[in-house]
């Protein structure tokens, strides 16, 4: 859990029996006045079990400098050294798709890790894969084999208020499966340097260190959040957590399941949230909204006809309260999908449907796949249940091993490959000469590359 600091406090409470003479405890009634008496347990005995223990090992780098009087000794090789330290560390992570048996997590739970242990509810315990994540909104997505898998269903976070009901599930401290509950705090919660998109939800149910991960929950036992971070000065709970929401996850995930990794869209737009001031000089009747101050050329947002001076209130009708919320709902949409804003221009509401292009350095990093295929634009191709080449750059080493632009590739080895998640799964522990398989101008061919 990323936080300030860390207080474990525990309250013991203590009681003394006399087993010869104490009458029987009579059990509390099960209703009152033929009212039964509320209570939380039947939906979170549907949700509980969709919610998992995380325990990760591995190892990082301790980046060491040394100080400039002792650079005579250690020369160049002691400047920068970077040794590795072994970790450990627990988080939770809730199952999206039983079938397919994804579990969601936050990015810093299992960055780094070699090994991932999860641990379901009914005690099993299953090694887990890495499908992808994005450091920038701190989700991450694994996979494990299992049958009779128990799958979360995922609700409109869009729709939450302030004062709705909300119940957090996880393993804090790792001490098993936990519930606390409490209510929505606030909405799009930004400007907090935890993540660089934010539009988090704030919640007074207690989560602690081993929550990161874990499920927030409305009382129907639907997922409205993942559960990330806290805010306290000494560590501990006090009320202020925050989770990513639902919508944003949802979004985010289905870009890994395709394609390996985030796509994130980009608006093409600078400005600074809607406030008195600005509602007074622009003759505004609204205190909320993104105020667009500058529209960058041959943008997304430019190209749609959006100006300097508009006012963003809604996107995809869903009111938005500020320039930080536009951002992240914006950077969690994947390039190439279309958005519908609505602007307050003179005065008048407008509607403008958007095409998001890619956020530079968001393009696949084919080179992380190989180093081979680096310079290629890899994109899935659902007609050909393959991967096509988009874009080659000239003189890139994915151009010089022979791809081209439009290339399909169809497998590695001999080995079925339909999408790119599949691709670098097959590929990351691969040594020596490999073989792709691809299909070119109607025709099938094999292209090693080393």
């Amino acid at each position: 859990m990323k936080k300030l600091s860390i207080v474990i406090s525990a309250a013991l409470l203590s009681s003394s029996l006399a087993l010869s003479s104490a009458p029987a405890i009579a059990a509390f009634p099960s209703s009152v006045d033929g009212q039964a008496m509320p209570s939380l347990a039947p939906m979170l005995d549907k949700a509980t079990p969709a919610v998992v223990s995380i325990a990760v090992k591995g190892t990082h780098k301790v980046q060491q400098n040394v100080p400039d009087a002792f650079k005579f000794f250690f020369g160049n090789r002691g400047q920068g050294q970077a040794p590795e330290r072994p970790f450990r560390g627990l988080g939770s992570g809730v199952i999206i798709d039983g079938d397919e048996g994804y579990i969601v997590t936050n990015n810093h739970v299992i960055n780094n890790a070699d090994e991932i242990i999860i641990t379901l509810k009914d005690g099993r315990q299953l090694e887990a894969t890495k499908l992808g994540a994005d450091e920038e909104s701190d989700i991450a997505l694994l996979q494990i084999k299992a049958d009779k898998l128990t799958e979360i269903k995922i609700a409109d976070s869009d729709d939450l208020r302030v004062g709705d009901f909300a119940v957090a599930i996880g393993s804090p401290f790792g001490l098993g499966q936990t519930v606390t509950s409490g209510i929505v705090s606030a909405l799009g919660r930004s400007n907090l340097n935890i993540e660089n998109y934010e539009d988090f939800i704030q919640t007074d149910a207690a989560i602690n260190s081993g929550n990161s991960g874990g499920a927030l929950v409305n009382l129907r036992g639907e997922l409205i959040g993942i559960n990330t971070a806290i805010l306290g000065p000494n560590g501990g709970n006090v009320g202020i957590g925050f989770a990513i929401p639902s919508n944003m996850m949802h979004n985010l995930v289905k870009q890994i399941i395709e394609f390996g990794e985030v796509r994130r869209g980009i608006l093409g737009v600078s400005g600074r949230s809607v406030n008195g001031e600005i509602a007074k000089a622009m003759e505004l009747e609204t205190s909320q909204g993104a105020f667009i101050e500058m529209v960058a050329p041959n943008s997304a947002a430019a190209e749609a006809g959006l100006k300097a001076g508009d006012v963003i209130t809604k996107i995809n009708g869903k009111t938005i309260r500020s320039f930080s919320e536009l951002r992240g709902k914006i950077g969690s949409i994947g390039a190439d999908q279309k958005v519908k804003l609505t602007i307050i221009r003179d005065g008048e509401d407008e509607v403008f449907t958007v095409k998001l292009k890619q956020s530079q350095g968001s393009n696949i990093a084919a080179a992380s796949i190989h180093r081979m295929l680096e310079g290629a634009k890899l994109v899935n191709d659902e007609d050909n249940n393959a991967i096509v080449i988009e874009e080659i750059a000239p003189q890139s080493p994915a151009q010089i091993a022979g791809l081209r632009e439009g290339d399909l590739i169809t497998g590695v080895n001999r080995k079925r490959i339909k999408n790119i998640v599949q691709l670098r799964e097959y590929l990351k522990d691969k040594k020596g000469v490999i073989a792709l398989n691809i299909v070119r101008d109607n025709q099938a061919q094999y292209l090693m590359i080393r």
